[in-house]
């Protein structure tokens, strides 16, 4: 296979990334199942999947160019050009439309002056319309770097932005204080999260998430036990 017109990374951050990603290999049998944390890593080093980080993905497993690019444009968590600090995606998939996702999308558009993919010209955020979060039940959800904020509004979806572009620390409805794109990026490589607390901050299903859990296990939603079935 020719190889991609990409210009290869300085030997420092060569070296460094190399050492990430033998780390990450020794913990697969078989070193192809390391493609995705890999991908995760290199979007980690530059913001995005950069034609450099298929390639060094590529050399660092054994594969072509090819295989990696199929992967890494089949996933949409990895970005194929620059974007923001931190990235807001809001579901518009059908129950977050019908609960609200459309009006929010097209009030942030309109609030940062951006279209569908499109960055900030401060650089802090990268907006974009994404498929269902698998929140249904906390519809209308809007992601931040894949931390949830559930029930959102017009009005708080704003609020939220001008948060984040003011630098406040935020704290999502469930996860831990929102890192950036970047960082988040390295956490989901399979690295530690060096933050204070974070893990411990970890989000878990909420109430409206576990009453089919309930219900299965014989419990009626408020949690008092079924009797007599």
């Amino acid at each position: 296979m020719p190889r991609l017109p990409a210009p290869g990374y300085p030997a420092d951050v060569r070296e460094r990334l190399e050492a990430d990603a033998r780390e990450i290999i020794g913990r697969y049998p078989q070193s192809r199942s390391a493609l995705l944390p890999l991908l995760h890593l290199v979007q980690a080093e530059e913001g995005f999947v950069s034609p450099s980080g298929i390639e060094f993905c590529a050399e660092m497993l054994d594969l072509t160019t090819a295989d990696v690019t199929g992967v890494a444009t089949f996933y949409t968590m990895y970005r194929r050009e620059k974007g923001g600090d931190f990235h807001v995606g809001v579901c518009t998939n059908t129950l977050c439309a019908v609960m609200g996702g459309d009006e929010i999308f097209a009030t942030l558009k309109d609030h940062l002056g951006v279209g569908n993919k499109g960055t900030t010209s401060d650089g802090s955020i990268t907006l974009e319309h994404i498929e269902c979060n698998a929140a249904c039940d906390y519809a209308p959800v809007v992601m931040v770097n894949w931390e949830f904020f559930d029930n959102v509004t017009p009005a708080s979806a704003k609020d939220l932005v001008d948060e984040i572009r003011a630098g406040t620390t935020v704290t999502p409805s469930r996860g831990a204080k929102l890192c950036s794109f970047r960082e988040t990026a390295r956490i989901l490589a399979g690295f530690p999260d060096p933050r204070p607390g974070a893990v411990d901050e970890g989000g878990a299903g909420g109430a409206p998430s576990l009453v089919g859990l309930r219900i299965a296990k014989g419990h009626n939603p408020d949690g008092d036990a079924k009797t007599g079935a």
